[in-house]
């Protein structure tokens, strides 16, 4: 594979999204959006937790508007499985939560920011390139990725940066090869993936987006002269045609960016959560075949996504509140994931425990298409990691270690570690 030069930026413009009304004054005082997390591992102590009498309470984004906080694990499971609430971000009233987002509803998002039919669609597409059978096989490969990566980690010992030497590079490489993606440009789109969700602004977005976006117009159309046998070329062999240039762009970006950032904030903040476990690490040395499950564990534990958003288009009765149509929702994945009444003792990271039921993947036709490439990647970086460094530990104080803000994929900047 050859490497793609960097694209100049895109001068496309946008208009401004329309603004919804607030919510009618909330009954329970309003919370401010996002916060950061104090730890790492814990969801920002502001945010309403799950009290069992009220698993629905109101919150304030950054622009004032009010939407509905969703805590409960029960009520986060059920609404995400209703067709009430629309995951459309080009919906009038889909609330913008972050600064940088303001322009969200100028270009569709596919998968996570479409209904059915379209989500439909774009999903059965991409359903044979992330299934079980399809994973599995993937694993010797992704076993490969986590050895070499750890010789080399080793062989330049005996520091090093957890995040840049192993939790990035991991799926970064495995999503370039499923995709067929030349990893020679990791350093060029690991960047402009990091500014886009991170950005302080929608112009910083908007920025590196269309730097991106210009990437895979190029790449897309070297791969029409000269295809490959990625996930990519599949999809522009496509004998039904059924995505347009544009579309195809938007997708290969969003697989690209969910396919290594996710994965690489949860090998990096789960090492750093097992670091500070010694007790569940050493359970887990112990027995190797409780990983599968502690992947599922850490999932919960970690949720590293902060909510899945919504916008009612009708009203929904739950819990004993109605969400009226136009309102926005913020299903707070963190804070069900910690809900006392689907887990028993729900702050406590227990490797033994069964925690399959989470919402870290989201729930119903939303739930995530690569879920099954995480937990295969999760599993052999783990339990490859620890295996090979016995003698893993942090190379600075813990309340060091640089955490991302909220409002983001949670994770970890940098994480020094040393054996």
């Amino acid at each position: 594979m050859t490497e793609i030069a960097q694209p100049p930026l895109s001068a496309t413009p946008f208009a401004p999204a329309t603004p919804a009304a607030p919510l009618t004054p909330p009954e329970t005082a309003a919370q401010p959006w996002p916060q950061d997390r104090v730890c790492p591992y814990h969801p920002p102590a502001g945010h309403p937790s799950a009290p069992e009498d009220r698993p629905l309470t109101r919150v304030t984004l950054f622009d004032g508007r009010e939407v509905w906080f969703v805590t409960g694990h029960a009520e986060v499971r059920a609404l995400l499985g209703d067709r009430r609430l629309s995951a459309d971000r080009q919906h009038p009233d889909f609330p913008v939560t972050m600064p940088r987002l303001a322009e969200q509803a100028i270009r569709p998002i596919p998968l996570l920011g479409t209904d059915d039919p379209l989500h439909n669609r774009q999903r059965r597409t991409l359903i044979p390139g992330f299934g079980l059978q399809r994973i599995n096989a993937l694993r010797p490969a992704i076993q490969q990725v986590v050895d070499e990566l750890l010789d080399r980690m080793l062989a330049a010992g005996p520091e090093a940066d957890l995040v840049t030497a192993y939790a990035l590079p991991v799926p970064s490489t495995v999503i370039c090869s499923l995709l067929d993606v030349p990893y020679a440009d990791h350093e060029f789109f690991e960047s402009r993936s990091r500014r886009l969700l991170v950005a302080e602004t929608a112009a910083e977005a908007r920025e590196a987006r269309e730097e991106l976006r210009a990437y895979f117009r190029r790449l897309l159309d070297r791969k029409r002269e000269t295809p490959g046998d990625g996930l990519l070329d599949t999809l522009l062999a496509d004998p039904a045609g059924t995505m347009d240039r544009e579309e195809l762009v938007s997708m290969a970006l969003l697989l690209l960016i969910a396919g290594h950032e996710t994965t690489s904030n949860m090998i990096s903040l789960g090492t750093y959560t097992l670091l500070r476990h010694p007790e569940q690490l050493a359970a887990l040395r112990a027995d190797p075949a409780l990983m599968r499950g502690a992947v599922e564990e850490l999932l919960r534990y970690l949720s590293i996504a902060d909510s899945l958003v919504r916008v009612a288009v009708a009203d929904v009765e739950v819990a004993g509140e109605t969400i009226r149509t136009g309102e926005g929702v913020l299903l707070a994945t963190p804070e069900a994931n910690r809900d006392p009444a689907s887990y028993a003792d729900p702050d406590t990271l227990d490797v033994h425990r069964s925690a399959r039921h989470h919402v870290a993947f989201g729930y119903g036709i939303h739930q995530c298409l690569g879920q099954n490439l995480a937990r295969a990647e999760l599993e052999i970086a783990f339990s490859s990691l620890f295996a090979r460094i016995p003698t893993l530990r942090l190379a600075v104080a813990p309340d060091e270690v640089s955490v991302k803000p909220g409002g983001t994929v949670q994770g970890l900047f940098a994480l020094p570690v040393t054996w």
